[in-house]
């Protein structure tokens, strides 16, 4: 059977208090005790039990994400970033997917509260008022990872979404690309899909560029197989277009995937630059050029927000905008250099 602080404390012939101050305050017993106290630990193999010290600090020492469709490609690299912060002080975090559903996720906090969990971060998705108000219910600290909210006084960490599109749309600009259309997620998503739309759109005006938004934007959710039936039903209405624009890598990958299926050549024939440099972004071909968000400092950093709010202490910035870059790969031609070649 597995060794109790009883056990320990009869062995080492003090009282269950010392024993608990040598694991929590060993400064405070005296040397002698303490060293009985420790070897009686390592005799038993004893392992304090984690639920019991929470009780005891109002700690549990674990952390919730939600995260609402874990398929995503754009995930991995920032949770592996919230789990390197949450590891380097002792925390553990639990996973939960939401599915997008407000059910579930309401069901998923209850759960969470009667784990006693120290926080919640909350990714991707706008913050619902319903949300807002069940974390202040349980008194939940929350930080958000790739999202914010202009309506709530919370912390967040993630990039220029308007801006990030911009420089993707005016990076296709720069290489000759005047016919140039976009796949975007859903324009009500104040998120992802509107500041990116946006983004898109401002760097064609600032551009001087002839478009018609109803012809060069089509939208999709955010699968694979929606993103693929948002490119074929762009190519449809302009097929003159020489590049593509993708609010995410997996979009950009079902719109190569259509392209290819379609025997159109790219990128000679149309260029297409993705968002968040995902993992998948180096493996496809051709290799995908894409605007790289920092996705495992995104996690790490909100992390790291989350624990100084828990420990109450400072944070200098409530919405952290981290740097975005462009990373430069195989998928995009520069028609500039076409000409001179010719």
């Amino acid at each position: 059977m597995k060794a109790t602080i009883k056990d320990v404390a009869r062995l080492s012939g003090v009282s269950i208090s010392t024993v608990s101050r040598v694991m929590n305050n060993p400064e405070l017993v005296v040397p002698r005790k303490r060293q009985r106290v420790l070897e009686a630990i390592r005799e038993l193999h004893y392992s304090p039990n984690a639920l019991a010290r929470g009780l005891i600090h109002k700690r549990t020492g674990t952390l919730g994400v939600l995260i609402p469709d874990i398929s995503n490609l754009f995930y991995p690299a920032v949770l592996r970033g919230m789990e390197d912060a949450a590891n380097q002080s002792d925390y553990n975090l639990i996973i939960c997917n939401t599915d997008t559903s407000t059910v579930r996720r309401n069901s998923i906090l209850k759960v969470l509260y009667e784990k006693q969990i120290d926080g919640v971060i909350w990714t991707s998705e706008p913050l619902p008022r319903d949300s807002y108000e069940m974390f202040d219910t349980l008194d939940f600290p929350v930080v958000l990872a790739a999202t914010h909210s202009p309506d709530y006084e919370i912390p967040s960490v993630r990039v220029d979404d308007e801006q990030a599109a911009y420089d993707a749309t005016v990076y296709l600009i720069k290489r000759g690309h005047t016919r140039i259309g976009m796949i975007s997620g859903p324009p009500n998503d104040p998120i992802s899909g509107y500041p990116r739309i946006q983004g898109f759109l401002r760097a064609l005006r600032d551009h001087q560029l002839q478009f018609d938004e109803s012809v060069c934007v089509e939208f999709g959710k955010y699968h694979f197989e929606d993103s693929y039936e948002a490119m074929k039903r762009l190519h449809g209405k302009y097929p003159e277009m020489t590049a593509v624009f993708a609010s995410s890598d997996e979009r950009a990958l079902a719109a190569i995937s259509y392209l290819h299926e379609n025997q159109i050549r790219v990128p000679d024939e149309i260029s297409v630059i993705g968002f968040d440099d995902t993992r998948m972004a180096g493996m496809s071909f051709p290799r995908l050029t894409t605007v790289a968000q920092p996705l495992y400092n995104i996690g790490y950093l909100a992390v790291d927000k989350l624990l100084k709010v828990i420990n109450g202490e400072p944070i200098e910035e409530l919405r952290t905008c981290v740097p975005h870059r462009i990373i430069e790969r195989n998928s995009v031609i520069d028609c500039t250099q076409q000409a001179v070649i010719k």
